[in-house]
């Protein structure tokens, strides 16, 4: 199984990148991990929800770009259906049932994810009714994926 996760943006805390890399490095015995940056977007201060709209299209266009062929598609969104650890472990096993080797994971800027993003994905994940920085998010994703390929495998972690 490979795990493209596609972002908008760069990790600028040493400390998130730390915990990244660290899941990472776990994540070797079950899957291949890619994580694909785009560059975001300049956001000045008191923007109309056109300009912010026109920004996040931008962001979009760049992700979807990215996006593996023959992945399945699951952006994160605020919009998206909430699932916990155990469900993301069955939708993992679900995914690999249908012949998918790889999930991309797509991961909006500050603003979120376009709607043609959403639109497009296969499924729209919520990983909290709280907001995190898109920083942080990357981490807390990692860490649900490890958790779901603990879970899957029957070992301890998650318990």
């Amino acid at each position: 199984m490979e795990i493209n996760i596609i972002a908008v943006g760069k990790i600028k805390e040493s400390y998130i990148q730390n915990g990244i890399n660290n899941y990472i490095d776990r994540l070797k015995r079950f899957c291949k991990v890619n994580i694909y940056e785009v560059k975001s977007e300049k956001i000045r201060d008191n923007l109309s929800s056109a300009q912010t709209e026109k920004l996040k299209n931008k962001e979009g266009k760049k992700v979807l770009a990215k996006v593996p062929d023959n992945n399945y598609v699951i952006a994160l969104s605020v919009k998206g259906k909430p699932m916990t650890s155990e469900g993301l472990a069955k939708s993992i096993q679900n995914v690999q049932m249908k012949s998918y080797s790889s999930i991309a994971f797509l991961v909006g800027g500050p603003l979120g994810l376009s709607d043609e993003v959403i639109d497009k994905a296969d499924y729209n994940l919520s990983l909290s009714h709280m907001t995190f920085t898109h920083q942080m998010i990357r981490l807390i994703l990692l860490e649900q994926i490890y958790r779901a390929f603990k879970i899957i495998e029957g070992e301890p972690y998650h318990r």
